[in-house]
């Protein structure tokens, strides 16, 4: 018999969540006419988070595969929003690069996650919901200095 899976684990929990706001994010920047597909939307908030970044580090940190990035990273450079420039450490990779225009998006972008936090919050007290933020922000951090070490020990280990 199998075991009973609890839908309200931490994992189950993160990841409904995670679903949840990716579906409200994606139809609030279809609303709001951007002339954003909903990735090129997240391709455009990773970036502005990530400053001026090689493209295999921002499909690594969105969680996509390098080509479907360089697809958005295309239609992005199309409509002006971003650049890539050469990494003067390596000739052969590119940097993204916000442009100017991409300030005004980006403005409705975060508008509309505004938005969303404000509904994921509406029934919880300001101090609960500051503290809901730090103990994930802690989890997140507990886990990437987990995978830093693995991936410091493999190599390490010439793995």
């Amino acid at each position: 018999m199998p075991s009973a899976i609890d839908p309200n684990s931490f994992g189950f929990l993160v990841t409904d969540l995670s679903r949840l706001i990716r579906a409200e994010m994606d139809r609030r920047i279809a609303d709001a006419g951007l002339g954003l597909t909903p990735g090129e939307g997240r391709t455009l908030a990773h970036a502005a988070r990530a400053g001026m970044v090689r493209q295999n580090v921002l499909a690594e940190q969105i969680g996509i595969e390098a080509m479907t990035l360089s697809t958005y990273i295309d239609r992005l450079e199309t409509k002006g929003l971003v650049e890539r420039v050469p990494d003067p450490n390596d000739r052969r990779a590119k940097l993204v690069r916000l442009t100017e225009a991409a300030s005004e998006v980006l403005g409705s972008v975060n508008a509309a996650a505004a938005s969303i936090r404000s509904d994921a919050a509406a029934s919880m007290d300001a101090a609960d919901w500051a503290v809901l933020l730090r103990l994930l922000r802690q989890a997140r951090d507990n886990l990437a200095e987990l995978r830093a070490a693995q991936g410091k020990a493999r190599e390490e280990a010439g793995i």
